[in-house]
């Protein structure tokens, strides 16, 4: 056997879907060096070329300038008080970070930081990070910051790919995350009473109980006072209430933002699984000279398990369930909900329930990103397949039990008329 052959074997003989294993800078993939084509690049060159002007804020800086160009409502707002992001040492509990986001970017801003944080969704690379400095100048400079970002952003907590997470840690009085208690990485499986240590979160949520708006009290092992952080109306005042955009860290738009980060690392991990494994598999067709079109079992197991984890994840499959209403404090749900593309009865994928599950329709209203759609075709055929499927009621599995017959019947039905891929 050459060394070629060798190497060449290895490679698609391995399942790997463990993508951290993988350098994400060499072909087919070149994270690095490929140009990104994000909502944030295209702002970018916009301001390159003098296509638009963005004004500086004496209080906020570049934020409200760029929340307004990125179409980012500032209602959709969670502060985040645990130091836990690259600027913690300005981070603290009564000048918490700042999270805006819609469906492509997420932005963080720090009270006095240095610089906004920004992340978007490449429609083929994934996630992509960039920092806007805080100074008064002619024009924002916008920087792609990618290295020191990995260390939190690519790990099997984002799907082995550059990504996104949401933590929840056990937060002492100074910010500190106690991390002898341990830290989560959450979505909308995870059980309400895990989520949102570090966070402050305002809005109701009946008996239900969660981590946000308290501390550590370290006299008593690490016991936290659920109760006094429970269905808040408004912010502490330790927060600052005064300092931001908006009153509120809403629990509702905190649900939101844990659903989609995940489902993001999903679509990028099935993304570059596809294109690893084609390109693999590409390869060893020229060098036993096969047909282009041929694909191994390897490479179509690859493909299959990656669609599969996609299509469980947007089907909200192993979803928490509510056990009391949940409601905002923000105009954000509405303002949410009014972007929706509908039906001709009017339903949209952007539907709340908040009854006993997140979704009125419970299949993610991000499959209209240009992410979702971006798919490598071979992939994004099999998610499709596996989505009918269970629409259809052909996919009697455990994992979709949770959506019923009018479940799927509408969500077919919305996606039959509003989706392109659907649409036949």
């Amino acid at each position: 056997m050459s060394v070629l052959f060798g190497i060449l074997a290895i490679a698609v003989l391995t399942d790997a879907t463990t993508l951290a294993q993988t350098d994400r800078n060499s072909p087919p993939i070149n994270y690095e060096s490929t140009k990104p084509d994000d909502n944030v690049a295209r702002l970018a060159e916009k301001l390159a070329n003098s296509e638009v002007e963005l004004q500086w804020d004496e209080k906020h800086g570049w934020l409200p300038s760029f929340l307004e160009a990125l179409d980012i409502p500032s209602t959709s707002q969670t502060l985040v008080f645990s130091k836990t992001s690259q600027q913690n040492r300005k981070i603290r509990p009564s000048s918490p970070r700042a999270i805006y986001f819609n469906d492509n970017v997420y932005l963080g801003f720090v009270q006095q930081g240095d610089f906004l944080e920004i992340a978007a969704v490449d429609p083929k690379q994934g996630a992509i990070f960039y920092t806007v400095d805080q100074h008064n100048s002619k024009q924002p400079m916008i920087a792609r910051s990618s290295e020191q970002c990995m260390s939190c952003h690519e790990s099997h907590k984002t799907q082995d790919v550059p990504g996104f997470l949401v933590r929840s840690v056990y937060p002492k009085k100074s910010g500190h995350p106690d991390f002898r208690l341990g830290t989560e990485h959450t979505d909308h499986t995870t059980p309400l009473q895990n989520r949102f240590g570090g966070w402050y979160v305002t809005g109701h949520h009946g008996g239900m109980r969660h981590r946000g708006n308290v501390f550590v009290d370290e006299s008593q092992e690490g016991n936290l006072d659920r109760e006094s952080g429970a269905n808040l109306n408004r912010l502490p005042s330790v927060a600052r209430p005064e300092l931001h955009l908006e009153p509120t860290s809403d629990i509702v738009a905190l649900m939101l933002l844990e659903h989609q980060t995940q489902f993001h690392n999903f679509v990028t991990q099935a993304s570059w699984t596809a294109r690893q494994a084609l390109h693999q598999q590409a390869t060893m067709n020229e060098l036993f000279e096969r047909t282009a079109d041929y694909r191994s079992d390897t490479t179509q197991r690859r493909l299959d398990s990656a669609a599969s984890e996609l299509v469980e994840y947007l089907f909200f499959a192993n979803e928490f369930k509510l056990t009391s209403p949940v409601k905002g404090r923000s105009e954000f749900a509405e303002s949410f909900m009014s972007k929706g593309v509908r039906c001709s009865q009017g339903r949209s994928l952007r539907d709340l329930d908040l009854q006993t599950r997140m979704l009125r329709y419970p299949c993610s209203y991000l499959v209209y990103t240009e992410s979702f759609n971006a798919l490598p075709k071979p992939i994004l055929e099999i998610v499709k397949v596996k989505m009918l499927a269970v629409l259809r009621e052909e996919n009697d599995s455990e994992t979709f039990a949770h959506l019923g017959a009018r479940d799927r019947k509408a969500i077919l039905e919305i996606l039959g008329e509003t989706h392109p891929l659907f649409r036949d």
